[in-house]
């Protein structure tokens, strides 16, 4: 067994003609699209391409190799995982365009994807997940508050773009948020695109909420989705899904399993595991009866709350926080003390509708 990485050192020698698309393959290319491609993979709406093996050169020509080793972020392997990826003849060719990058403050979006192209003459295209900025993880929560959320307005209308003039069948996928996405987009996509959709892959990304999965349109795509979980997901239960889980182990413990350089590969399969953990369905159940407790209007004033006493030190990213991490929780303590009251007891009140939804989901299991 070895993850992704090792994937590639094994199977990296035969070509999609040999051994066709797979679940790992889909899990490869969310993976990459961690990788800040800014003027290397050519623009969305332009006729330009670009080999993978190309924008990894391209991408290690404009960027210092020391300097990306000190990023702290959780996504820094992201580039030397696409280099390994680069190098190996099956992913090497794979033709890449339409790339799109917008992180928005003041819409709260963040998202990102770019569009694979496959020797077997299909496509991919691949969503980025939540990154490190802090808008990225604020429109996550709000994905519990309304729907849609920018980003997901943004992956519809991306689809719509790009594969209008394309040919040839459609596959979409994305880790984290890019697998919710992933999903949104194909749901919404014009009835054209959604013809050409053979499979979507949610790589332990956020559901959605109750209408959402009730409606007809997400019921109709159904049959092509399949999501992908570690054993201990945390993020993959948030909110509602509807779709069978694909539970696979990791290398790693607890909430470190959402890394997906962790998730075990054999062959050309993930390594299963015959159910998620004890402690994932507890969350599940916990967060899911807490979000139904909440009106909308509680649900939006928490998470605005909740993230500008997150950012009252000015930080822009999780790397920003953990570089200083006292001036960080100072600055969270002080802005707390200018809540009014009204704002403090509705804060204090969730959090403790959380805490009693936890225990009583443990309790309930424990039976």
């Amino acid at each position: 067994m070895g993850g992704i990485e090792d994937y590639i050192k094994w199977r990296g020698d035969l070509t999609f003609e040999q051994s066709a698309f797979n679940e790992v393959d889909n899990l490869v290319l969310s993976q990459i699209a961690y990788v800040d491609f800014k003027n290397i993979i050519p623009a969305a709406g332009s006729k330009e391409k670009i080999t993978l093996r190309q924008a990894a050169h391209d991408f290690f020509d404009l960027n210092d190799e020391e300097e990306l080793q000190k990023v702290t972020s959780f996504i820094r392997e992201a580039p030397f995982f696409m280099r390994i990826a680069a190098e190996s003849r099956r992913f090497g060719d794979i033709v890449l365009s339409d790339y799109a990058d917008v992180t928005d403050d003041h819409e709260e979006k963040q998202f990102a994807a770019f569009c694979a192209e496959l020797p077997d003459d299909t496509y991919y295209i691949a969503f980025r997940g939540t990154d490190d900025t802090i808008i990225g993880w604020k429109e996550d929560f709000n994905m519990g508050v309304m729907m849609p959320v920018p980003s997901q307005l943004e992956a519809v209308e991306y689809v719509n773009t790009v594969m209008r003039w394309k040919r040839g069948k459609l596959r979409l996928g994305g880790h984290s948020k890019g697998g919710n996405l992933a999903i949104y987009a194909a749901v919404f996509a014009k009835p054209s695109i959604q013809r050409k959709v053979v499979k979507v892959y949610n790589n332990d990304g956020p559901g959605f909420t109750k209408e959402m999965i009730e409606s007809e349109a997400y019921r109709k795509m159904l049959p092509q989705i399949q999501t992908i979980v570690p054993q201990h997901s945390l993020v993959g239960m948030l909110l509602w899904q509807e779709e069978e889980y694909l539970v696979v182990c990791s290398s790693q413990t607890g909430i470190m399993q959402h890394d997906a350089m962790s998730w075990q590969v054999e062959g050309k399969c993930f390594v299963t595991c015959p159910s998620l953990s004890a402690n994932s369905k507890n969350f599940h159940e916990a967060i899911t009866s807490w979000l139904e407790g909440l009106s909308a209007k509680e649900r939006e004033k928490f998470v605005d709350t909740l993230f500008e006493l997150i950012t009252a030190s000015g930080a822009k990213t999780l790397s920003d926080i953990n570089a200083d991490i006292l001036r960080s929780a100072n600055a969270t303590i002080k802005m707390f003390g200018t809540l009014d009251a009204g704002t403090k007891g509705l804060l204090l009140k969730i959090l403790k509708a959380l805490s009693t939804e936890i225990k009583r989901a443990r309790k309930s299991k424990n039976r």
